[in-house]
């Protein structure tokens, strides 16, 4: 195969995975069917079929895609020269209170929308899930030790214990903001998070 095929069939592949995740990330999984998917990338059925063997395989991939690009950018966050830690990580939570909205989160808020539906409907889409926070969290755990070892940030516990802690408070804010439609719960979650880092 040519360079110029593959980069179309590439190309094609993570077209259909952009439009997916942006529909499922407003509608969830199940109600969303392929004919919708394939309509809005514009993309005959049999395509889909050469570059997924099912839904659930397409839910596999969408979700490989999402935390892929999720961590470049985490990576890139927790990389921003001429910052503390402790800056890098609230700059972090801002982002993330961007991304996550309870208005069109354009894709960016997958794995808190699909996280409980498809945990339970598929055992492949779990373990995506599972490796994708965990690679959230190991880069937070190791983001709080380089803080507390710099003096930017404070913990009172184990850095990986609190950056589950961290993790699991931000992703049930973004449920509630979404159940309360406003942004409350995460202005109380970044008040907690300044506490557990002993952030003034």
């Amino acid at each position: 195969m040519s360079i110029s095929k593959k980069r179309e069939t590439s190309d094609v592949r993570q077209g259909i995975l952009d439009v997916g995740q942006r529909i499922m990330a407003a509608k969830g999984y199940s109600a969303v069917g392929l004919n919708e998917i394939l309509a809005a990338a514009g993309v005959p059925k049999g395509s889909f079929y050469h570059y997924f063997d099912s839904k659930d395989s397409f839910g596999e991939a969408l979700l490989e895609s999402y935390f892929q690009t999720y961590l470049e950018e985490l990576d890139q966050i927790l990389n921003q020269p001429g910052l503390t830690m402790a800056q890098r990580l609230m700059n972090y939570w801002e982002v993330w209170q961007e991304s996550q909205s309870f208005m069109d989160c354009q894709g960016k808020c997958l794995a808190v929308k699909l996280g409980v539906e498809v945990a339970d409907l598929s055992e492949a889409m779990r373990s995506v899930l599972k490796r994708g926070t965990s690679g959230i969290t190991d880069r937070l755990a190791q983001a709080l030790e380089t803080g507390v070892a710099e003096g930017s940030l404070k913990v009172s516990n184990d850095p990986y214990v609190v950056a589950q802690s961290l993790y699991q408070l931000w992703v049930g804010a973004s449920v509630m903001v979404k159940i309360s439609r406003n942004t409350q719960p995460f202005e109380m979650a970044l008040t907690t998070t300044r506490q557990i880092l002993n952030l003034t």
